[in-house]
C-alpha cells in the first residue's frame, strides 16, 4: 500500500464511519434497522447518484479491496458475537419446528424464485440458462441470517423463544441455500469443488464435541474465568477466523464458520470473557468494520438508468421474494401446531433479507450471472423486505408479547392448538 493509497483508506473509512453512522441513526429514528440506512449510505455514495463522481472522489478503485477485506473481517467478527449469545437452551424440544419452517420457507420460494427466473431470461439473457433459473432461486430463499440477528437484537428479542427459534430456523436455511449455491457455482464455474460441502458435517460434531471440550477445559481454570488474559483473546479470534476459513474452503461461506465458532463457546464459565468482547470488540466493530461492508455493497447498485419495464419487474420480484417467504414459513410453522399469531411472527422474521442477501448477489454479480440492472433490482429487493420487517413484525406480534412471552408459552399454546385440532377431528 502506497501513501496516498492509506490517506485515501484512512479518509475513505472516516466517510464510512460518519455517512453509515447518520444514515443509521435516522433509519432508527423511524423504527428501522441500522442496516437500511447503511447500505442507503452505500447506495448514495455509488454511481446512482453524479454518475459515481462523488464515489470516486471520496473513495477511489484502488482502496475498494482493503475496504471490502475490513468489511469481511467486521461480518466475522459480528457473526461470532452472535453465536457466543446463543442460548441452545430456548430451542430444546423445537427440532421438528426448525425443520419444519426451515424447508418450508425454502422450497416455495425457492420454486416460484426458478419460475421467475425462467421468465427472467427473456430481458436479461444469460449464457448458461440452468445456473441462471437455479440461483435466482437460490436467492429468492435467503433469510438474512445476520440482519435478522440484528432486528432481534435492536428490539431486545434475540434471547427470547421466539428470536431463538427465528435464528435456528434462519441458519438451518440458510445452510441449505449455501448448498443449492454451491451446486450453482460447479455449474457456472467447472474449476470449483463442490463435494467439499460434504465436510460440513463432520466439521460440525468436530466443533459440537472436541473442539467444545476442549474450550471448555481452557474456560474451567479459575485465572481465566475471573479476568480473560491476551492469549485466551488471541486463542478466541484465532479460532473464529479458522473456523470461517473452513466453512469458506467448503463452500458455504465464512459467517457460518464464525457463529458456530460462537455458538459452540460453553456459557458456564465465559461470563466475564462475553462481558469484555461485546463491551471491548462488538462496539468497535459495529461502529467501525461492520458499516463498511454494507457501504461497499451498496457501491455497487446503479439505480440512476432504471426504466418503468425495470420496476415492473422489481414489483414482480417482490411479489415472488415476500409471497414465497411468508406463505412458506407460515405454512411450515401453522402445520407443526404453533398458532396463528406465532406462525405469522417467524413467516415476517423469516422474510428478513439484507447482508446474505447482498453477499449471495455479489456472488452472481462475480460469476456473471446477474447484470447490473437485474443486480440493482435485486439490492432493492433486499432493502425493502428488510424494511417491511419491523412493522409488519409490530403488527402480528407486539414487541411487548415477544419479551413477557416464554419457551414454556409456545410449548403450551402449541399443545392447546393441537389439542383442539385432535378434537374436532375426533368430533367428526
Amino acid at each position: 500500500m502506497t501513501s496516498s493509497q492509506a490517506a485515501a483508506l484512512l479518509t475513505g473509512l472516516a466517510v464510512v464511519i460518519v455517512a453509515a453512522g447518520l444514515l443509521g441513526q435516522l433509519a432508527r429514528r423511524f423504527g428501522q434497522p441500522p442496516v437500511i440506512g447503511e447500505i442507503l449510505a452505500g447506495i448514495l455514495l455509488g454511481p446512482t447518484l453524479f454518475g459515481g463522481a462523488l464515489s470516486h472522489a471520496l473513495l477511489p478503485t484502488d482502496i475498494r479491496p482493503f475496504l471490502a477485506a475490513l468489511a469481511e473481517v467486521g461480518v466475522a467478527v459480528f457473526m461470532f458475537l452472535v453465536g457466543l449469545e446463543f442460548d441452545r437452551t430456548l430451542v430444546r424440544g423445537t427440532g421438528r419446528i426448525a425443520a419444519s419452517v426451515s424447508l418450508a420457507s425454502l422450497l416455495l420460494p425457492c420454486g416460484l424464485g426458478m419460475a421467475l427466473g425462467a421468465y427472467l431470461l427473456r430481458g436479461h439473457p444469460s449464457d448458461n440458462h440452468t445456473g441462471f433459473v437455479l440461483f435466482m432461486g437460490a436467492a429468492m430463499s435467503i433469510t438474512a441470517f445476520p440482519a435478522l440477528a440484528r432486528i432481534l437484537t435492536d428490539r431486545d428479542m434475540h434471547r427470547t423463544p421466539l428470536g431463538a427459534l427465528a435464528l435456528c430456523c434462519a441458519a438451518v436455511a440458510d445452510v441449505l441455500a449455501w448448498s443449492l449455491l454451491a451446486v450453482v457455482v460447479a455449474i457456472v464455474a467447472p474449476g470449483g469443488h463442490p463435494e467439499r460441502a460434504l465436510l460440513f458435517l463432520p466439521y460440525l460434531l468436530l466443533m459440537c464435541y472436541p473442539v467444545r471440550w476442549l474450550l471448555g477445559r481452557l474456560l474451567a481454570r479459575p485465572a481465566v474465568a475471573a479476568q480473560p488474559t491476551a492469549v485466551l483473546l488471541a486463542t478466541v479470534f484465532a479460532g473464529l477466523l479458522l473456523s470461517g476459513a473452513a466453512t469458506e474452503w467448503m463452500g458455504l461461506h465464512f459467517i457460518f464458520g464464525a457463529f458456530l465458532f460462537g455458538a459452540v463457546v460453553p456459557r458456564a464459565g465465559s461470563e466475564r470473557l462475553r462481558a469484555d468482547l461485546h463491551e471491548r470488540v462488538g462496539l468497535v466493530n459495529n461502529v467501525l468494520l461492520l458499516p463498511v461492508f454494507f457501504l461497499v455493497a451498496g457501491l455497487q447498485v446503479d439505480l440512476s438508468g432504471l426504466g418503468w419495464s425495470d420496476l415492473g419487474q422489481l414489483a414482480l420480484i417482490l411479489l415472488v421474494a415476500t409471497g414465497g417467504k411468508l406463505v412458506g414459513a407460515y405454512a411450515g410453522a401453522f402445520a407443526v401446531g404453533l398458532d396463528r399469531r406465532i406462525s405469522s411472527a417467524l413467516a415476517v422474521l423469516m422474510n428478513t433479507r439484507g447482508l446474505t442477501e447482498l453477499i449471495i448477489l455479489s456472488v452472481g454479480r462475480q460469476l456473471g450471472i446477474l447484470d447490473e440492472r437485474l443486480y440493482s433490482l435485486m439490492v432493492v429487493m433486499a432493502l425493502l423486505t428488510t424494511a417491511m420487517t419491523g412493522p409488519l413484525l409490530e403488527a402480528v406480534y407486539p414487541r411487548r408479547l415477544a419479551l413477557r412471552a416464554t419457551a414454556d408459552d409456545m410449548t403450551r399454546r402449541r399443545r392447546e392448538r393441537v389439542a383442539v385440532g385432535d378434537s374436532a377431528a375426533g368430533a367428526k
